[in-house]
């Protein structure tokens, strides 16, 4: 068999070869190049760059691609010079070419490209028919045009000789740019090429055509290739119906091309006197609401893939019939299929792996299983398997599985869990009592241990069943056998993948690879035991998790350590299963069913252990993920697409930002599991109750609100405990931002601004917590845009540069009233859709906002110069549940603060100032522990709107005007609750500050562009500061506490720009002696709201802080002072 070549290119645009008698993949010699696609042919391959040119690699051979240019020097006789090129007007050119109409003289040939290289020079063809010439090479003739011979004759007036040079291509075995402006181009760059026709019915063996797609959906023809010219001459376009996204073209006379709307286009009457065939007939997809993907076509066979990643094979399909007549769901989720030689069929799997499909034969043309492309990388031994192999509950370093193409091989290995449970809406439970266990179950050894293949047992989370298969199977096993490894993949299920970790594959093609069902390739072996993702039993989860506690430093080497026997004397084991959705975390991701278990077993010494299983399919193979229970840090309903879903935080997830996203298909499952799995992690914890006086509260983008219990170690000098370690709960209810303080007082309001107050118990008390109904009502708005022109004034047509028509605020992202919904499913429509009059700049009678061009700022009037125009759309919805929180009406607000205080005070009323929806300043009278709602308002006067207040202690009182001026409250005290007269303290220069927080002792604040500033210079007697300093950037929310510790709400965290804005951060080093910090700890984030530490005053004893290691986790920018006096208003 000769040695032929597999191509392949990574997400990185990196091109390597394989080949057929190697065993290592090899990247091209080109460092620079960067490669969309590729399509091989025999002895060459065509690709695609980033830059839009078509590039070609010729495989080097000994026979040298030469290629004759020739042209012809005519002369004509004439009585006084004889034979001159002085010719008559009507004769033909004094260089040629052979028809003499063309002008060939020598200085007009030139190199088609950098790829070629002269032999030599011009040199006259001594040959004339064939036959050496003695008259210096010319030809006679009477006339032009006449027949030439050698011969020169009385009447002979006219000759001509014939000129040769030759080039060579020189470019055989490297990528060469194929000029597309010789002798014209395409009018858009080429998206898609592909290579074939070399086997037509009519002969074979003859030179490849080459299709392309612009990216305006043209079809193009390259023409002029052959043996002597390999990268043609120009392109010719091919009319069709509609526009084409992508094409296949075989070895024979198929070629099928995807149309943009999902359906399929077959070209007819393809030959060698028509290879560019004669028309179109259109095919529908193979699902009816499913669009195709991708389509790859060979000799007689058509491969697809639809957009759910299925695939799809045509039957029927021939020379005759090339249509064919229907189609054939085949197993696997691929993203890209090609056929190559002999119909053989490869693929880039959805885990951007790549297979080969075993068994393919011309009786057999789809094959009956997909085996992985498993060949090493660079230099190193390491085999590139396939990417879903670290998820996959199999060992990692075995070789990567046969995949069969139907459920029945795996259903004879591994047991079916549907045949024993439907898919569930609401959670199952199966309570199992008192199963004990007399001596420890064996359990079957892994192939490595056992020498061999053993098939595994038909388990299930049905634990008293398995652990009586597994005693049965103790015989057999023996005394001395080893337990199984169940390799559950580690956390890490997406990170940065470089060209040291091996490829990550978008493409492939096998038109230049010779293989077949009988080819024996080394990384094409089906050999190696099923891989199958196994359910556990109660017995073997709690051998399993008994010996992760014993070893928690190898929590992420799960998958390589054998369990050992655990004498584990269970008192009961309980499962509770269901069915839900998950999103898949690497791409593509989307969402993908799953059934799921939490499994919880309880010990002999009344200790309980839990795992939380999610169980999903993959390429027919069974396969699961894990979380231990104690290790969950946070439980956190989400927004994704319209789903009741929730985020399952741990600590490595949480670092990865990457949490476990599930969605439930009705809110009353979403609720079931999440109060389930949070009533495990708070046993697992040992919390119980409502929320301590010292909690951290903190909302979420969607209204969730989420409290943590600290610790001493959550603000220790030293030995901090890290922000990902933290443990969030939810408790009930519906707010946009909270505020607390150690007395037990929490504050909010919700996004209508009403008030509400928390009337639950603290600690752990037996009192029932008091629910109440609690609503909330939010606005949500589209913007309709126009832009003017003179012939019909303001219209919907904008420029194609122009943002859409109906968008969001930004105009970046099209929004209608059609589809715009509710922010979530739990919030319901209460009115349709209004102009907003109430808009920042104002708008006229109709709405409208006027302005010069977008995006610029928008005005409430129009001018001569106002070429576009907004008006915003408003709708209202509404959510309504129950929570322990009681309404204080009437006066809707836009921010409140708590004074903090240390946990041992004692106050018989808490200052509690707030800021009405229109900016008013408040100060609610008669708050205390036993009184938490108040009594009444008191209206505190301003000169302006505020938009932002803070207390801290010592009746520090704080606020941000609405144009961005920062005042100091004079006078406050418990006698004098409201203060006299507001002094005005000067901003940063250039900025706008919007939010702050005043501490014990330090203020610190929050501008518009996200960064966080600290007031310096606060004494007791000089309260107002002197100056500010900017500490940090990358900060939406500020909170500081009692002990001056500060919080924030992070706009994202360095290194993961795709998470959601929104996490939450810890500043580290903050002691008396340093009160601005030293650096950034991240926690759990991608959606927060808000945070509030101003009740945790756990103060451990202060110990001197260590000097920083390394450098911080945020960068701080340079720190420039502001000074200025504080000035009586």
């Amino acid at each position: 068999m000769p040695i032929t070549l597999l191509w392949a290119v990574d997400v990185y645009g990196r091109v390597y070869g394989l080949s057929t008698a190697g065993q290592c993949w090899e990247r091209a010699d080109d460092m620079l190049l960067e490669l969309k696609r590729v399509t091989a042919g025999k002895d060459r391959c065509w690709g695609i760059g980033c830059d839009h040119h078509v590039y070609l690699n010729m495989m080097p051979s000994e026979t040298p691609i030469r290629y004759r240019e020739e042209t012809y020097e005519n002369q004509r006789w004439n009585p006084v010079d004889s034979f001159t090129d002085t010719l008559l007007p009507t004769d033909r050119w004094p260089w040629s070419d052979v028809t003499g109409m063309n002008p060939q003289p020598l200085h007009s040939f030139e190199l088609p490209s950098r790829s070629w290289d002269w032999e030599g020079d011009w040199y006259v063809d001594q040959n004339c028919g064939g036959e050496p010439s003695q008259t210096g090479g010319w030809e006679y003739a009477v006339d032009f045009p006449a027949n030439f011979s050698p011969d020169k004759k009385w009447n002979s007036c006219v000759r001509r000789r014939r000129w040769i040079r030759y080039r060579r291509y020189t470019a055989q075995g490297t990528w060469a740019k194929i000029p597309l402006d010789n002798p014209r181009k395409p009018p858009l760059p080429l998206c898609d090429i592909s290579c074939g026709g070399w086997e037509m019915s009519d002969q074979s063996g003859r030179y490849p055509y080459l299709w392309g797609v612009s990216q305006q959906g043209e079809v193009w023809f390259r023409e002029g290739i052959h043996p002597r010219v390999p990268e043609g001459s120009r392109w010719e376009e091919v009319e069709v119906p509609k526009e084409v996204a992508q094409l296949s073209a075989g070895p024979g006379d198929l070629l099928w091309a995807l149309l943009w709307d999902g359906n399929l286009l077959v070209r007819t009457g393809l030959t060698l006197d028509s290879p560019t065939g004669t028309s179109w007939v259109e095919v529908e997809s193979p699902g009816k609401e499913i669009e195709a993907l991708h389509v790859a076509v060979g000799v007689s066979v058509v491969w697809v893939v639809t957009k759910d990643y299925k695939v799809w094979f045509r039957r029927g399909v021939n020379s005759h019939n090339p249509c064919g007549s229907g189609w054939i769901s085949i197993g696997g989720e691929m993203m890209v299929v090609d056929v190559g030689l002999n119909d053989q069929v490869w693929a880039v799997g959805e885990d951007r792996g790549l297979y080969f499909r075993m068994g393919v034969t011309l009786s057999e043309p789809s094959g009956n299983g997909w085996i992985p492309v498993s060949a090493q990388w660079g230099n190193s031994n390491e085999v590139i398997p396939s990417r879903s192999d670290t998820l996959s509950a199999s060992q990692q370093d075995a070789p990567k599985p046969f995949i069969p193409a139907s459920d029945s091989f795996i259903n004879s290995l591994v047991s079916d869990r549907d045949k024993t449970s439907t898919p569930q809406l609401s959670i199952a439970e199966v309570q199992q009592e008192e199963v004990e266990e007399p001596s420890p179950a064996p359990i079957l050894p892994t192939p490595e241990t056992a020498g061999h293949d053993v098939p595994w047992m038909n388990v299930d989370l049905e634990g008293a069943e398995a652990a009586r298969c597994a005693q049965a199977a103790g015989p057999l096993l023996g005394e001395g056998s080893a337990a199984a490894t169940y390799a559950l993949g580690t956390l890490e299920t997406s990170h940065g993948v470089g060209e040291e970790d091996g490829p990550v594959w978008t493409w492939i093609s096998g038109g230049g690879c010779d293989v077949d069902a009988s080819s024996q390739i080394s990384w094409l072996s089906p050999t190696g035991p099923l891989t199958s993702s196994l359910s556990l039993t109660p017995v073997q989860s709690v051998a399993w998790s008994e010996q992760q506690q014993q070893q928690q430093e190898h929590r992420e080497e799960i998958s390589k350590k054998p369990l050992e026997r655990s004498n584990v004397r269970l008192l009961s084991v309980w499962v509770r299963k269901g069915a839900l959705r998950w999103w898949r975390d690497w791409k593509p991701q989307r969402w993908v069913d799953v059934a799921v278990a939490l499994e919880q077993s309880t010990k002999s010494d009344g200790r309980k252990d839990s795992i939380f299983f999610v169980y999903y399919t993959q390429y027919d193979e069974k396969k699961y993920l894990h979380v231990f229970i104690n290790e969950v840090t946070a439980l956190v309903p989400v927004l994704r697409d319209c789903h009741y879903a929730f985020a399952v935080y741990t600590a490595q997830r949480t670092k990865q930002r990457w949490p476990l996203v599930l969605a439930a298909q009705t809110e009353k499952d979403m609720n079931d599991w999440l109060c389930l799995l949070s009533d495990c992690c708070c046993k697992c914890r040992g919390l119980t109750g409502p929320p301590s006086r010292q909690a951290l509260w903190s909302t979420t983008s969607k209204g969730d609100i989420m409290v943590h219990e600290p610790s001493f170690s959550l603000e220790a000098p030293a030995n901090t405990l890290a922000c990902d370690l933290m443990f969030w709960r939810q408790v009930p209810g519906h707010l946009r931002c909270v505020e607390s303080n150690s007395l037990g007082l929490v504050w909010g309001f919700g996004w209508d601004g009403t008030a509400w107050v928390y009337s639950g118990r603290y600690g752990q008390q037996p009192t029932p917590v008091q629910m109440h109904q609690q609503t909330d009502v939010r606005s949500v708005h589209v913007y309709e845009n126009q832009r003017w022109n003179p012939m019909t004034g303001y219209t919907d047509k904008g420029l194609p540069t122009d943002r859409p028509m109906w968008s969001d605020e930004s105009g970046l992202k099209e929004c209608t009233k059609g589809n715009t919904h509710p922010p979530s499913p739990e919030w319901s429509w209460v009115s349709e859709w209004a102009v907003d009059y109430n808009v920042p700049g104002g708008t006229d009678k109709e709405g409208w906002q006027y302005a010069a061009d977008f995006p610029v700022t928008f005005h409430g009037h129009k001018t001569m110069k106002d070429f576009v125009r907004r008006r915003r759309w408003t709708r209202k919805c509404k959510v309504t549940l129950r929570g322990p929180w009681q309404q204080v009406p009437p006066i809707r607000l836009s921010d409140i603060s708590l004074m903090p205080c240390l946990a041992q005070s004692s106050m018989e009323q808490v200052p509690v100032w707030a800021l009405s929806d229109k900016g008013d300043v408040l100060c609610r009278l008669g708050v205390s522990p036993k009184n938490p709602a108040g009594s009444s308002w008191l209206h505190v006067g301003t000169d302006q709107p505020f938009k932002s207040i803070s207390i801290g202690g010592a009746n520090q009182v704080w606020a941000i005007a609405k144009d961005g001026a920062v005042f100091y409250r004079g006078s406050v005290s418990p006698l004098n609750p409201a203060g006299e007269c507001w002094y005005h303290i000067p901003s940063p220069p250039r900025q706008t500050l919007r939010q702050l927080s005043v501490g014990r002792t330090s203020v610190f604040s929050v501008d518009e562009n996200s960064n966080l500033w600290y007031r310096q210079g606060l004494t007791p007697s000089y309260p107002q500061g002197s100056a500010w300093e900017l500490i940090s950037n990358n900060v939406t929310k500020v909170s500081v506490g009692p002990l001056d510790q500060v919080w924030t709400i992070a706009d994202g965290v360095p290194g993961f720009p795709a998470e959601i804005s929104g996490a939450v951060c810890h500043r580290l080093g903050v002691g008396p002696m340093q009160p601005k910090g030293q650096s950034w700890d991240y926690g759990v984030g991608g959606g927060w709201e808000h945070i509030s530490v101003r009740g945790n005053s756990v103060e451990a004893p202060r110990a001197p802080h260590p000097a920083p290691v390394g450098p911080p986790r945020s960068p701080l920018p340079p720190r420039p002072q502001v000074n200025g006096n504080a000035v009586g208003v």
